[in-house]
């Protein structure tokens, strides 16, 4: 759900006095290795308990092999590495870039309540994957990358409506709008195939899938969301300069040199690959993209050279910690992750809807 009630001069905000005196530099390294931290646990966690120190020894018996001798099961070595560690490092690469695209959207639409789905992209991607499903051709020629594939094509339809119609209009307003009217489009074609077209097996397959989750995950499953997250996120960092333009204003920004309806194009582009790549492996997990750009902003501030990445660090610690409470909670079932942070999530968006609109009351 996004509100596209644009802010002509966004509040800034500054960092907290207590992170300001730890340095930046200091808060990413502490970020880093309270998410290693919390990969260990994940790992950890699960039906067979295994400890945080063998699950690094055998991550490093890996990485080096006959560095020293193992004194763990064959069995638990294969539990970490063929099951464990593929889903952990999946749900912390994809809360980054949910994260990061979230950061980036609120940025350049100057909209606080903008989340990496305002363009349709969840909707688009959940299409996707209904249309090969219902058609059956899940395991098709891409064989398991089916899926993930018809999720990101069908994630980057919405998209470029967007940007066809909404992009030619200097306020980010109408590209949100437009995106908001291709996912109710495409949220009834969702349904109409899977009350007319889909039976019962491929019902619960769309549902497991729509729900989100990391159930499914493989090593070949986090090589596409961590390409986009790399090569993205890292052009992200690069214009982030030109993204802080954006603060005074579309005015103010042109008058400083930037092609502001250009520059938003390709930013929100940039929103919708990270997002859609998010959601091809995991389905449609919210409030992640939402909620985790505005505590990165109440640590470091607004400045988007350190915004994003603490941004990223955190959503990846976010949702992993949803993960591993989401497979951990009941022991008979697996909640999905969308389950977990809709129902953290969503108090905390009312209270943000609450402050937001609050301001603005004469």
């Amino acid at each position: 759900m996004t509100v596209t009630t644009e802010r002509a001069a966004p509040t800034e905000r500054t960092a907290h006095p207590a992170r300001a005196r730890l340095g930046f530099a200091g808060l990413v390294l502490l970020l880093a290795l309270a998410t290693l931290f919390v990969l260990g646990l994940a790992v950890s966690f699960g039906s067979v308990r295994i400890p945080v120190g063998d699950v690094w020894a055998i991550v490093a018996h890996r990485v080096a092999p006959g560095a020293f001798d193992p004194w763990w099961s064959q069995a638990r070595e294969s539990i970490v590495v063929d099951s464990r560690l593929p889903r952990a490092l999946t749900a912390a690469v994809v809360g980054a870039a949910l994260a990061l695209a979230g950061a980036v959207a609120q940025a350049v639409t100057r909209n606080p309540l903008a989340d990496p789905y305002l363009l349709g992209v969840s909707s688009g991607a959940g299409f996707g994957v209904v249309v090969v499903t219902v058609l059956g051709l899940g395991v098709g020629a891409l064989g398991a990358f089916t899926i993930p594939v018809a999720a990101f094509l069908g994630a980057m339809v919405p998209l470029f409506l967007s940007l066809a119609i909404g992009g030619r209009y200097p306020q980010p307003t109408a590209v949100i709008l437009v995106g908001v009217a291709s996912a109710q489009v495409f949220s009834a074609l969702i349904t109409f195939s899977i009350l007319v077209v889909a039976d019962e097996h491929q019902l619960s397959s769309v549902m497991h899938w729509l729900a989100g989750g990391f159930g499914d995950s493989r090593w070949s499953t986090v090589i596409f969301p961590a390409v986009a997250l790399a090569t993205v996120g890292a052009a992200m960092m690069l214009s982030a300069s030109r993204i802080d333009l954006l603060q005074a204003g579309d005015d103010g920004a042109a008058a400083l040199g930037l092609n502001v309806r250009r520059f938003r194009v390709v930013q929100l582009l940039g929103v919708s690959m990270l997002a859609g790549a998010a959601v091809s492996v995991a389905g449609g997990i919210g409030f992640i993209g939402l909620l985790v750009p505005h505590l990165a902003g109440y640590v470091v501030g607004a400045r988007a050279i350190r915004l994003l990445p603490v941004a990223a660090l955190l959503g990846a610690i976010a949702m992993v910690a949803a993960d591993t409470a989401a497979r951990s909670v009941a022991r008979s079932i697996e909640i999905p992750v969308g389950v977990v942070t809709a129902l953290v999530g969503a108090p905390i968006f009312v209270w943000m809807l609450y402050r937001q609109y609050r301001r603005v009351e004469p």
